[in-house]
């Protein structure tokens, strides 16, 4: 059964549930499943219906707003059109045929690019900082650009002190009969938060940080998401959360991401964890590339302030998983870390132009490369020694 609760006074979550999708956007595991949150704001005079869900769940998501009264919404409050929200704003409509969306420019053109609808009488166009009168609850609409869809925004009721933040501190995981954090064990929830935040939004930031400084001098008791629990208690811890992601900032420990292929490279990275050890680094991740689930190789890359990767040659590229990896973290912007890299080749080597070339449009510097031909040598674990020594002293300080 789903979970419909009220969050505070005229204020009801009717969000589902999905535990069948194995990935979310077709990329990120989903071991936990996820939740579609939607919520309905009740005034004296009108009712508004914040985003809907993804339209696989129609029928649940329309059972849900049923049971929360007879009294038709007139609004629906579009804050974030990917689809897994904006699904069922066709079926919404057909069975509400009165009601009028809410949303920005964008909102409004993306609505008739996906879905046909483009009457404006259907639609009610805001703008950053407009308002909107339930009777007794007033909407407020704050433009976030970028987190993460270009047409994003956030909706707060100033008499309830509540923020429906759309996809912005979400995380992965569903919703286990409890939907207020009070209610529930968050403790596994921060992880899928951080893994959500580093897949989906971190390549954006800049644009977190500016939304953060837009909402800042607003009032918050509530932080009601498109995703995982509604947050109150830890409401602080969550958004000092996105606020060091998005600062790329990072605890001590080292990320070792590898590829191999007989085994020689493996050799070289087990050599940088046993040393990265003798030198006081207690945590320590290592991925082989071509196993790890690249979700979680990003995470812990968002986690630790060191990152070490290493591949061998492969067709005069980069060996491919690898290649992968770095590509996902130029996407992803990554800034303040402290690198370094590897590589194995039998007759030429690519690997340090391929990873200075990568560090440069990253403009991350690196702190030093290390090459082995055919396989590593005792030469070859001195100077990782001497390199592993290095990322040490400088993740302490």
């Amino acid at each position: 059964m789903n979970n419909i609760l009220p969050i505070c006074d005229n204020v009801s979550y009717i969000g589902v549930n999905d535990r069948s999708k194995a990935r979310f956007e077709n990329l990120w595991p989903l071991p936990y499943g996820v939740s579609y949150n939607s919520y309905l704001v009740s005034g004296s005079d009108r009712r508004a219906l914040i985003d809907t869900v993804e339209a696989d769940f129609i029928a649940n998501f329309k059972h849900n707003l049923e049971i929360n009264g007879d009294m038709a919404p007139d609004y629906l409050v579009v804050n974030h059109m990917e689809p897994d929200h904006s699904g069922s704003i066709p079926a919404i409509i057909e069975a509400f045929p009165s009601i009028r969306i809410v949303g920005n420019r964008q909102t409004i053109g993306m609505i008739g690019g996906f879905y046909g609808i483009t009457d404006p009488e259907r639609f009610i166009e805001v703008k950053d900082g407009d308002s909107l009168d339930l009777g007794g609850l007033t909407l407020k609409f704050y433009l976030t650009p970028m987190v993460h869809w270009p047409e994003t925004m956030m909706t707060y009721i100033e008499e309830r002190e509540v923020l429906f933040s759309g996809d912005a501190f979400g995380c992965f995981g569903a919703l286990n009969g409890a939907v207020m954090d009070s209610k529930m064990d968050t403790s596994w929830y921060f992880p899928e938060m951080e893994r959500y935040y580093s897949n989906i939004v971190g390549k954006y930031g800049r644009f977190v940080q500016r939304a953060l400084a837009k909402l800042k001098p607003l009032k918050l008791d509530y932080i009601c998401s498109t995703h995982g629990p509604v947050w109150h208690e830890k409401l602080r811890q969550v958004i000092d959360l996105y606020d060091r992601l998005s600062r790329y900032e990072a605890e001590e420990g080292v990320v070792i991401i590898y590829g191999s292929m007989y085994g020689n490279t493996e050799k070289v990275a087990e050599e940088f964890a046993r040393q990265l050890a003798d030198n006081g680094i207690r945590k320590i991740r290592v991925h082989n590339a071509a196993k790890a689930e690249l979700s979680d190789m990003i995470a812990d890359v968002f986690r630790y302030k060191g990152l070490i990767v290493g591949a061998p040659t492969y067709s005069m590229h980069l060996f491919p998983p690898v290649e992968d990896f770095m590509i996902a973290m130029e996407t992803r912007e990554l800034q303040n870390r402290a690198f370094m890299s590897f590589g194995s080749y039998t007759w030429s080597s690519v690997v340090q132009p391929s990873m200075d070339s990568f560090t440069e449009k990253m403009k991350l510097p690196s702190l030093g490369h290390f090459d082995i031909k055919q396989a590593l040598t005792p030469e070859g674990v001195k100077t990782i020694a001497e390199l592993a020594r290095k990322m040490a002293e400088t993740i302490k300080d």
